[in-house]
């Protein structure tokens, strides 16, 4: 049975644990936005030293020299950010009550999105008008001000917290009195891999990220293939999914805690109802894609829903984690991340492979296939997923290797 959390009130908005989930926005946008300023600068710079003036997101085999020195940066600011993203559920799991952790974790996940948005918009004008350096020195200058605002305002835990009201202390602390917070002395990893309900996250992730991997990385391919559209002049209309995906993943959010503040749906029954929405309704539209490919206006719409509807799992299986071993969520954020990254390579790769052999029958193979994962990890989620503390991540309990 899923334990009933205080529902004792608590002003919310004007609190300190919602002005954390919009500096942990602000963070989000800031890394996304470094990260496709790295890929658009490179792109720009390429460009730059052949037809001066003319940025253009197509490149010719000769340029695969300078694309493989450069993917070293990209690992590594991949890395470093995916220490960050996973650092986030450390802090939520001391900072966000049961009740309130959709909304929160959604406010700050949706600023991926939205950078993703702005950056697709506006690094290609920035780079045309000022020059790509430019790019760099202003998404730069931003991620400083984030992590003064970060350093500054970001506590480990409520307790030690200089600027929190005492109201909002009782309240954090009141409801996270459930949870174990002893320090935890040793990560215990066998009883983690005989987790089935962990193995139900990791395998939601994989699924999930499979098929975002491949609207992030093929979108403007897919949309100058198929569409005939010159993406140069259509930022906008390549960023359009992902503030559908950032509006998509904050309204879910205050759904999911709607639903469970009112008592009408129990915890483990929000979960699977988000992540069997955030897996099965992008798998239709992207079954729907090859069938519709001569409507302009009817391909745009189901590109758009795909992120959208997928960012749903941000109230499911993204931040199962909290619920299932709140003491290890930072450890086991990043190997869910992991499995997702897994995915990244292998369905890139995959679809690469496939258009390069028949781009109409290819590019329906590769919207079957990423269906078929989706289903796979929708079904295993839905049979193995809990949302009770494990017993291993229980208070006085320890599994040694």
């Amino acid at each position: 049975m899923d334990e009933k959390p205080s529902t004792r009130k608590s002003p919310e908005f004007c609190s300190l644990r919602y002005g954390l989930a919009f500096i942990m926005h602000f963070s989000n946008f800031t890394m996304i936005t470094q990260r496709v300023s790295l890929s658009i600068a490179i792109i720009a710079m390429v460009n730059s030293t052949q037809q001066p003036g003319l940025l253009n997101t197509s490149t010719e085999r000769p340029l695969a020299f300078t694309f493989n020195h450069s993917n070293r940066s990209i690992r590594e600011v991949n890395t470093a950010e995916g220490m960050a993203w996973t650092g986030q559920f450390t802090i939520w799991a001391k900072w966000a009550p049961p009740l309130e952790r959709s909304k929160l974790t959604s406010i700050a996940g949706s600023g991926a999105s939205f950078g993703s948005f702005i950056i697709l918009c506006v690094g290609g004008l920035i780079s045309q008008a000022l020059g790509w350096p430019f790019i760099f020195y202003i998404f730069g200058s931003i991620g400083c001000v984030c992590c003064l605002l970060w350093f500054t305002v970001i506590y480990d835990d409520p307790l030690h917290h200089p600027c929190i009201s005492i109201r909002e202390k009782e309240h954090i602390v009141s409801s996270l009195a459930q949870q174990s917070s002893s320090p935890r002395r040793s990560v215990p990893i066998k009883s983690m891999v005989r987790c089935l309900p962990l193995w139900a996250i990791f395998t939601g992730f994989f699924s999930h990220f499979w098929l975002c991997t491949i609207i992030i990385t093929y979108l403007p391919t897919y949309i100058s293939s198929v569409l005939r559209v010159n993406i140069r002049d259509s930022g906008v209309l390549s960023s359009l999914p992902f503030i559908a995906a950032a509006s998509c993943t904050i309204l879910g959010g205050q759904l999911a805690d709607f639903l469970l503040s009112r008592n009408l749906l129990r915890l483990i029954t929000v979960r699977k109802l988000f992540s069997s929405l955030g897996l099965l309704l992008p798998s239709l539209c992207a079954v729907a894609l090859p069938f519709v490919a001569s409507s302009y206006t009817t391909t745009i719409i189901l590109l758009i829903l795909i992120p959208g509807t997928s960012n749903l799992c941000d109230s499911g299986f993204i931040i199962n984690t909290l619920d299932v071993a709140p003491r290890y969520a930072s450890f086991l954020m990043g190997i869910s991340r992991g499995f997702g990254l897994i995915a990244g390579i292998i369905s890139s790769t995959a679809t690469g492979f496939l258009i390069s052999q028949d781009s109409v029958s290819g590019w329906r193979n590769v919207f079957f296939l990423a269906a078929a994962v989706n289903m796979f990890g929708l079904v295993f989620y839905l049979t193995f997923g809990q949302a009770e503390i494990q017993h291993w991540a229980k208070e006085r309990t320890l599994t040694r290797l």
